[in-house]
């Protein structure tokens, strides 16, 4: 990652005393209006049920059209990501990531639902913008994205149009330093 981006990022113990897991640059430095990280997870329709994968779940990000997106790498939230990528395949090519999972994604940049809420002591550097991939991107490239629709094509109500795939990436506010925090404010999204 380093040597394609110039920096590196990765999960560690928060420096917030109750912030559990945090995002870090690790390596290099991130210049003011990098993509730092993406928000993977499962992708909700406005309509979709998702009371269940809901409760008690912090990793639910509400974009600003209602959709919804589980960045929730465990339980419930895991098993149904998991099923509905698996549904996506076509044959054997895969049509998102599935090592966001793990410990040990493909795609480090796969951690954004880790990033921690802004406070007066750290300030956010990085701000969440909203995308919708082209339906043209190159379909060889879908293995690295880390989200996945919950409805299937099938149940669309005019599946020959061509369905977008929400994106959520959090993008520097500032140069962020080695060893720094990533912190956004979760009230705000960038247009």
């Amino acid at each position: 990652m380093k040597q394609s981006l110039g920096f590196a990022v990765d999960r560690h113990q928060s420096t917030l005393p109750t912030g559990g897991t945090g995002v870090f640059v690790t390596e290099g430095e991130v210049p003011s209006g990098s993509l730092v990280s993406l928000y993977p997870g499962t992708i909700y329709d406005p309509h979709n049920p998702i009371l269940i994968q809901s409760l008690g779940n912090p990793f639910i990000f509400r974009c600003i059209d209602g959709t919804l997106i589980d960045g929730n790498d465990k339980g419930l939230s895991n098993y149904i990501y998991r099923s509905c990528s698996g549904r996506d395949r076509h044959g054997p090519y895969e049509t998102s990531d599935c090592t966001w999972l793990t410990q040990y994604p493909i795609n480090p940049l796969a951690v954004g639902q880790y990033v921690n809420n802004q406070s007066k002591k750290f300030p956010a550097n990085v701000a969440y913008q909203e995308l919708d991939l082209p339906s043209d991107f190159p379909f060889h490239l879908l293995k690295y994205i880390p989200n996945v629709h919950y409805t299937p094509v099938s149940q669309l109500v005019d599946p020959t149009v061509t369905r977008l795939r929400r994106v959520v990436i959090l993008v520097s506010l500032r140069n962020i330093h080695l060893g720094e925090e990533l912190f956004s404010s979760y009230f705000t999204v960038v247009h």
